[in-house]
């Protein structure tokens, strides 16, 4: 593999991307990019996260090359991904979600094939016993679960020994061991050097593993930052959310901490969610005692990057 250099792995500033609506007859085009940047540096996670609609996959496929950008500049590993030369294309690995695995062929038979398109591989048998192949390694793709494929998507993604690799979705229908070895190789990945881009609908995941977080909205990119920087709470130490075990139906009397929203999601457990300061902790406490009640648990979480997603891209379905 290349000794990665100072320079961003990837570069886009400003994309623009127009499509014609489907069924059009007047012929205009709609604009589904209006402005899109982001960077994504060698050993370092980057994240990218959108609603559906946001633009977000249409970033991914301009970033490698499967659509041509029709304005802005987009740069992968110093060059133009859509007029990709083939040597650039063996340095960058992509791993699609639910897609692009032949259904009748063996995994380890795939493995090996893609592997022998590339001068370097990586070692197929480690690679393969690495993510658990090997256990499914005779069965026909379209017999494997959704997490067994993605674990091949990735080894797919990996064995040419990528510098950027473009991960979609890499620990969707994983069970909790399989997502601790892809969470562990990830890092390693990382520390490795690699440029890793990732996209996620699982906010806990994305937090545990970014470097640095693009929010696209609008088809623009709208906020950006690492984890600590994009929860932090400027007004509090960023508590959101408190959570208690009592007797159940309590209710808070009207005027006491009119800003927080009180739930009670099972008898006797208790959720209050906004943005919660020291002083409302002791307003709590008074109220306890007033109800001759003692709290038998109590957790607080901090502001997250959910709640920092969904504050900038509403909460309702799309």
């Amino acid at each position: 593999m290349r000794v990665p250099t100072t320079a961003p792995a990837l570069e886009i500033d400003g994309l623009i991307k127009d499509f014609g609506p489907v069924g059009s007859l007047d012929g205009r085009m709609v604009r589904v990019l209006d402005g899109v940047h982001l960077r994504a540096s060698h050993g370092a996670v980057t994240v990218l996260l959108g609603a559906n609609g946001a633009g977000k996959t249409t970033t991914l496929e301009c970033a490698q090359g499967l659509q041509r950008a029709d304005g802005g500049v987009v740069r992968l590993l110093g060059q133009d991904p859509y007029r990709a030369s083939p040597d650039l294309r063996a340095r960058v690995g992509v791993m699609l979600q639910d897609g692009g695995l032949p259904p009748s062929v063996r995994p380890l038979a795939l493995l090996r094939h893609v592997a022998s398109m590339y001068s370097d591989p990586l070692p197929v048998d480690d690679l393969a016993g690495r993510l658990g192949l090997d256990e499914f390694g005779a069965v026909s793709i379209r017999r494997l679960s959704g997490g067994q494929k993605q674990r091949l998507a990735l080894a797919c993604a990996l064995v040419g020994r990528p510098e950027v690799v473009f991960l979609d979705e890499p620990s969707a229908g994983l069970d909790p061991q399989s997502r601790t070895i892809v969470f562990d190789l990830i890092r390693e990945l990382r520390a490795d050097g690699l440029a890793v881009v990732l996209t996620t609908h699982l906010l806990d995941d994305a937090q545990k593993l970014a470097d640095y977080v693009y929010i696209v909205e609008g088809g623009r990119t709208v906020a950006e930052g690492t984890v600590a920087e994009l929860t932090a709470d400027s007004e509090t130490d960023g508590i959101r959310e408190l959570r208690f075990e009592t007797v159940p139906g309590l209710t808070l009397p009207p005027g006491l901490l009119p800003h927080l929203h009180q739930l009670e999601s099972e008898p006797g457990q208790y959720v209050l969610r906004g943005t919660l300061t020291a002083e409302d902790v002791a307003y709590l406490a008074t109220w306890w005692a007033s109800c001759g009640v003692m709290p038998t648990a109590i957790s607080l979480a901090p502001r997250s990057l959910e709640d920092v997603f969904l504050d900038i891209s509403g909460r309702s379905i799309r």
